[in-house]
């Protein structure tokens, strides 16, 4: 029989933080870096916690450059050769304590990856990435390859919050279906408003010493605030990354307006690109847009940080890891004044 879960679930856009007193005399005062020692691995990672997202657009290794220069992290997307990695691990090994390699669930991608962190063994992080983490046949291939990576940190996804609270042993990707050009809500009528789906993965990955991935749903820097705020340990941006230099694809020129390409990884788009077309038993939960070129990566990085430092001397934290402990959300009818929107 049909359930009705009938508790509130609430997006980004329905809270604002409260503020509250604070010591902080100035925003350069907060320390925006995290050190975190992982259940599985045993490794430490320290850095700033924000991931960009491992689509072929934004994840790439030109982003990977930039992102690395201020200890931030990068998925890399599953589609470079053996080849593009052993070159991008020669010209920049710096940057690979920053990145991971990402992978699907098939034979073939397990091969490839294999091959890869074989080839860069510096590399100590795989994304395995399916559109839900929770089938079992993904539940077999993460053991497969924690069996195969026992040193190595594994982020898992993508979950929702679940029952049993098994897929938050790992270090889980929490999302809602709510990414800016994902249309799995619109397509299937799945999906989790995405502050609950962080608070609720959360506590279950904590209570089990894991880490939890807030993946999708943030439009802003006070969106990447409330994913702290809600409990994620990192958060993970695709389409406030896009339009950047260092993303892939040309600038397309048009009516005198600069753009570049950005599109979900389950689009027709990426389908065609990669698997040579939408398979007949399935349907595109992707789309495709146009994004307004934007120039270098650098000052979006800036924004999101200086924001990010905001929101902590706003809350009083002094440490971006205590910005969950002071974060109170307030339901709001609005978010801000639209007179000039």
């Amino acid at each position: 029989m049909p359930r009705i879960d009938a508790d509130l679930k609430l997006d980004f856009k329905d809270v604002l933080l409260r503020p509250k007193r604070s010591s902080l005399k100035s925003r350069a005062e907060v320390d925006l870096e995290r050190t975190f020692t992982f259940r599985n691995s045993k490794q430490t990672y320290s850095g700033i916690p924000i991931i960009v997202a491992n689509m072929d657009t934004v994840g790439t290794f030109e982003m990977a450059v930039v992102m690395s220069q201020h200890s931030m992290f990068t998925a890399i997307h599953k589609h470079y050769t053996l080849d593009d990695w052993k070159l991008f691990a020669a010209n920049h090994p710096e940057c690979l304590q920053h990145v991971a390699v990402s992978s699907g669930s098939g034979k073939n991608d397990l091969e490839k990856m294999s091959s890869i962190l074989e080839a860069v063994p510096q590399v100590k992080f795989i994304c395995l990435d399916v559109a839900n983490g929770y089938s079992e046949h993904f539940v077999e291939f993460v053991k497969l390859v924690r069996a195969k990576f026992p040193e190595h940190t594994i982020m898992v996804g993508l979950v929702g919050p679940s029952p049993d609270g098994e897929a938050e042993k790992s270090f889980a990707m929490g999302w809602g279906a709510g990414g800016s050009v994902c249309t799995t809500r619109t397509k299937t009528g799945v999906g989790y408003p995405q502050l609950s789906a962080v608070i609720e993965c959360a506590d279950s990955a904590h209570g089990l010493k894991g880490h939890i991935i807030s993946d999708g749903g943030c439009t802003c820097p006070g969106d990447v605030a409330k994913a702290f705020g809600a409990g994620a340990d990192f958060v993970m941006l695709g389409g406030m990354f896009s339009g950047h230099t260092e993303c892939a694809g040309e600038v397309i020129e048009r009516n005198g307006q600069k753009l570049k390409l950005f599109y979900g990884m389950s689009s027709e788009t990426a389908m065609k690109k990669h698997s040579g077309g939408v398979a007949e038993y399935r349907a595109s939960e992707g789309k495709t847009v146009e994004v307004p070129y934007k120039g270098d990566v650098e000052n979006t990085i800036l924004d999101i940080l200086g924001g990010l430092r905001s929101t902590c001397t706003y809350v009083g934290a002094a440490k971006l890891k205590e910005l969950s402990r002071r974060a109170t959300f307030i339901r709001v009818t609005q978010q801000h004044n639209t007179v000039f929107s």
